[in-house]
């Protein structure tokens, strides 16, 4: 044993910046709640009824440099006139115009959801600040079944880091509950099922792994004679597969149906778009002025009353910024949207545009995390109907004519090829891969099959029906 001194450097997060963050990626309803939470147990808020029209401009951006030095003050050095006066701190906010008619219902399911699950054990994890920020965005692009919509090396190239870094943080990922969660595909799904029940050098896993997909054509009698194993071994060893759940979160976080409230509303003006927060169903907040008559009073309060009075005081005012800071942040991140998708705004749903984070984040100044927590979970009210905001993010898929293609739209366009086939002969990936080639869509034959299984369409041997 010794007793030494060591110097080193250590980022952290302020708990204040932490509860921004957190504000960020709640979904307005999960907001609601938290805000009628903190009216209930901070009394120095109070919500208002109604908002004077002079009180209705902009919130500005909180200083965190500031606020951490605010942080510092003790309570005898606080000035209270200045910390009490609640105009200052009002929650300011603009009024969705008049005119707009729709209605939201605003309930929320207490129910936790797969990205909430996932984002838990994250937080459990040794991470390095760069390496959480990765951690968050790869569980952004997690299906609600568990699967990882997006290829490593997409997100190494939207955050500008090694994909070896996307590889380590998403290696810990797969380990968490739900068994299977980031796989890319079903296969690695059940390869990672198996494996986590000891079966890595089984039968099964080699079936899986070597003839997943000769399963939709070949009988068991034709893979037992292609692996040159017993019948009866692969028969025991398929009744083990069935067993395995086909997808990672399958019937744990899914619920019938879940009220969507979008965050945002846009409307078209004149020539343009307006992009407007929806809170109308959000408390108007702000500080208590009863408190002020208190601290004035002959009879100043006892230490322990200022101290109290301080605490909650700054939980309000980090609690009101943070709000606004939100509100701003989803804007001015939505307007940028607008601007790149106007297309998609002005056509129709049939020209949504290549667009990855990193132009986004590029076109706002921020850094590519903050523009995952405001798409992830968050839908925007458009004149096309209601999106999530992460909808206008995909990427491209190169046309033979040299032009690009979005993501989505060349899954759309798998989905009407389905749809067109004749129920008595329906179209195996292969010939739908020959008819995206037609059409001059450049894509490889099994990524035919991976965007048939996230549209959550069944191979052709089970789409077959009589007519």
């Amino acid at each position: 044993m010794r007793l030494g001194l060591q110097l080193k450097l250590k980022q952290t997060l302020a708990p204040q910046l932490i509860q921004s963050l957190k504000m960020l990626q709640m979904p307005i309803l999960k907001l609601e709640q938290t805000l009628r939470h903190e009216l209930a147990t901070n009394p120095l808020l109070e919500e208002v009824e109604a908002v004077e029209a002079d009180q209705l401009e902009e919130a500005a951006e909180f200083d965190v440099t500031k606020e951490e030095d605010a942080k510092d003050n003790t309570p005898d050095e606080i000035d209270w006139d200045d910390y009490l006066r609640d105009e200052d701190y009002e929650y300011k906010i603009k009024e969705i115009r008049e005119s707009q008619q729709d209605t939201y219902l605003a309930t929320a399911s207490n129910e936790k959801t797969l990205y909430e699950h996932l984002l838990e054990q994250l937080s459990f994890l040794r991470l390095t600040i760069e390496e959480n920020q990765i951690g968050e965005y790869i569980l952004g692009n997690i299906n609600s079944v568990g699967y990882l919509v997006v290829s490593p090396a997409e997100m190494a190239e939207e955050l500008k880091v090694p994909e070896e870094k996307i590889q380590e943080v998403l290696a810990k990922i797969k380990k968490f509950d739900p068994i299977g969660v980031g796989s890319s595909d079903l296969r690695e799904s059940l390869m990672i099922q198996l494996q986590e029940r000891g079966l890595q050098d089984s039968l099964a896993w080699r079936i899986v792994h070597d003839h997943l997909y000769d399963l939709e054509k070949k009988s068991i009698l034709q893979i037992s004679k292609l692996m040159s194993v017993p019948f009866e071994k692969v028969q025991q060893a398929m009744e083990t597969i069935k067993t395995l759940s086909p997808t990672p979160a399958y019937g744990r976080f899914e619920s019938m149906a879940n009220t969507i409230m979008p965050d945002l509303v846009i409307e078209r003006v004149g020539d343009g778009y307006v992009v407007f927060h929806n809170d109308r169903n959000l408390p108007r907040l702000r500080i208590n002025p009863s408190y002020r008559s208190l601290v004035r009073k002959k009879n100043a309060p006892s230490e322990d009353t200022k101290k109290y009075i301080s605490q909650k005081l700054e939980q309000a005012r980090w609690l009101i910024n943070s709000i606004n800071q939100r509100r701003s942040t989803m804007i001015r991140v939505m307007e940028a949207i607008v601007e790149k998708q106007r297309d998609w705004f002005e056509k129709g749903t049939d020209f949504l545009r290549p667009l990855i984070m990193e132009d986004i984040a590029r076109e706002v100044d921020m850094n590519v995390a903050t523009i995952s927590r405001v798409s992830n979970g968050k839908y925007v009210q458009t004149p096309h109907g209601v999106f999530e905001i992460k909808y206008f993010f995909n990427t491209g898929i190169s046309r033979k004519d040299g032009g690009e293609m979005s993501k989505r739209r060349v899954k759309d366009r798998i989905a009407e090829i389905i749809q067109a086939e004749e129920p008595d002969k329906p179209l195996s990936d292969q010939e739908i891969y020959r008819q995206l080639q037609e059409d001059g869509i450049k894509l490889a034959r099994r990524t035919v099959t991976k965007y048939r299984e996230e549209l959550k369409i069944l191979p052709a041997r089970f789409r077959r029906r009589k007519v």
